[in-house]
């Protein structure tokens, strides 16, 4: 049985007068043809400090998303043994931390600057990059602006992006938006995207879900990726 339109995480802050406004977005959501799986920005940096609340870890690591992180962490990891069963390509994105790369005043958002172990923006050990995967470098917060994820995309045969990561209201979305703008469809899988601030979190998900994106739940994109597996084999 097919899940309501709005049967996700904002439907606490949401409040139905406006959901009603928002009805003539209702649809059919699916993991779109030739999918490829994009992870956003799943480094150290934002798992410093642990599985703590936000205000807990933030004084110390600004970066960090504590316990909205880990949370994320095991429906992350089934959705990468999905795709990787089912053949998707899988890329990622990181920060460019090389520094002759960009001037000293090109940053992805307007925070405030603290220093930063260019270690830390290695990919997380629970999601490390295969052979075959590809590994995007960015500067700002899309990880289309600037790199050359769309030439990869393309040659790749790609229509369609299955989006995981961080965080929701910054880089996440702005990826989101800009793949959208290319054409690609688009599916946000909601316990594989956080963010430092849960109120964000639900209301870009719930802005995002109705203009540009399907939000899906992990267990029904895992069942759409299992249906394509035997296809995946069938075709080899």
């Amino acid at each position: 049985m097919a899940r309501d339109f709005e049967d996700h995480c904002w439907k606490d802050v949401i409040p139905k007068p406006m959901l009603d406004v928002y009805a003539h977005y209702k649809r059919d959501i699916y993991v779109g043809a030739r999918p490829a799986l994009l992870a956003i920005d799943l480094y150290e940096l934002v798992y410093q400090g642990g599985a703590k609340p936000v205000e807990d870890v933030s004084k110390q690591y600004p970066s960090a998303c504590g316990v909205f992180a880990y949370n994320a962490i095991a429906p992350t990891q089934q959705v990468f043994a999905a795709a990787r069963t089912a053949g998707l390509p899988v890329l990622y994105t990181t920060s460019d931390v090389r520094p002759d790369s960009k001037p000293t005043r090109v940053s992805a958002t307007n925070r405030q600057k603290v220093p930063v172990d260019p270690a830390l923006y290695a990919i997380k050990s629970e999601f490390a990059p295969q052979p075959g995967d590809t590994v995007i470098t960015k500067q700002r917060a899309s990880a289309f602006f600037g790199t050359p994820l769309i030439a990869h995309l393309t040659q790749l045969g790609i229509q369609s992006l299955i989006i995981v990561g961080d965080s929701t209201s910054g880089c996440v979305r702005a990826s989101a938006v800009d793949a959208y703008s290319h054409g690609f469809h688009v599916v946000l899988v909601e316990e594989c995207c956080f963010d430092r601030c849960e109120l964000s979190h639900k209301v870009n998900l719930f802005d995002m879900h109705h203009k540009y994106c399907d939000v899906m739940h992990v267990e029904d994109v895992l069942a759409e990726l299992a249906r394509m597996a035997p296809q995946r084999a069938a075709a080899e």
